[in-house]
């Protein structure tokens, strides 16, 4: 089953993913806090392992890759399944959920530079507005005002953020250059079944097997996580890139921490202080520069 969305149920749909994502980051705050970051990881990528099988069966995208794409499987399983989903859990073990998802989507940022770097991509004038924009706001939230520079916890878990989305940036960097055989949702599936496997055998290995103290809450924050935040998440957002322009995804991903700053405020209480507010609109605007700055070669 590949066509396309009529207009109106991708945007539905859209919507449920970046509502999806931007509550899984107050879920993955409280995850952590019962059970250990690679654990977090491993049981949920278990469970949207098992709903992905389910949904591409359902829907015939149930493929064995070719062995061109493995090196795509591999890239998204490793850079952003496993080391992006793993520095984020670690992370937000010192970090508020808040500031975790508006450094977590710094990645456009990190996208943009790199291809700057390599001259890959030419920087206009109005993707590098939007690049110092991010910059200022990166600079805002990390501010000794915003962040207790005294904490040593603190700032890593806000390294090990910025390393997450430097880490999906690389994913991105790579996608753009692969030359695919299969489509990215007939991948998806293996792609989670490898960063499961690696998530499994790390967790294992660091942790051993841990002692949790399992509840109904406890379930139902994991069953969220895993079915909600990432299988449905994963399969819903494949299905509004084939429905829906470029540019508009790319706008409209912007909302996602803007959506986990709201779930964070009034599932977990934290506070929106004006430099969180700040820094949140510095990095929402400067990833909405660039991407309109690159529509053009999107077209």
């Amino acid at each position: 089953m590949n066509e396309s969305l009529s207009p109106a149920k991708a945007a539905a749909l859209f919507i449920v993913v970046v509502l999806a994502w931007g509550i899984n980051w107050s879920v993955t705050k409280s995850l952590v806090e019962a059970v250990p970051p690679l654990w977090t990881a491993a049981i949920r990528s278990w469970i949207a392992l098992i709903g992905l099988l389910v949904i591409l069966r359902a829907s015939g995208n149930l493929i064995v890759p070719e062995v061109a794409d493995v090196p795509v499987v591999l890239s998204v399983a490793l850079l952003h399944m496993t080391l992006f989903s793993t520095l984020v859990a670690a992370g937000l073990r010192y970090l508020p959920a808040s500031k975790g998802i508006v450094l977590g989507y710094t990645t456009p940022l990190w996208v943009a530079l790199a291809a700057g770097a390599a001259r890959t991509e030419r920087l206009g004038t109005l993707k590098l507005v939007g690049v110092a924009s991010g910059l200022a706001g990166l600079c805002v939230i990390l501010n000794p005002a915003s962040l207790d520079w005294g904490n040593w916890h603190i700032l890593i878990g806000a390294g090990m953020i910025i390393l997450a989305a430097i880490s999906w940036a690389a994913n991105i960097i790579y996608i753009r250059s692969h030359r695919w055989i299969a489509t990215p949702l007939q991948l998806l599936l293996w792609q989670v079944l490898v960063a499961t496997v690696v998530l499994t055998a790390m967790a294992l290995i660091t942790d051993g097997i841990p002692e949790v103290n399992w509840s109904p809450h406890l379930a139902l924050l994991f069953l969220y996580s895993g079915a909600i935040g990432t299988a449905l998440a994963y399969w819903a957002m494949s299905m509004v890139n084939k429905s829906l322009p470029a540019l508009t995804t790319s706008l409209g991903t912007t909302a996602t921490p803007l959506v986990g700053i709201a779930s964070a405020a009034l599932l977990l209480g934290e506070p929106v202080d004006l430099s969180l507010a700040l820094a949140a609109a510095l990095i929402v605007g400067g990833i909405a520069l660039s991407s309109l700055a690159d529509a053009p070669s999107r077209a």
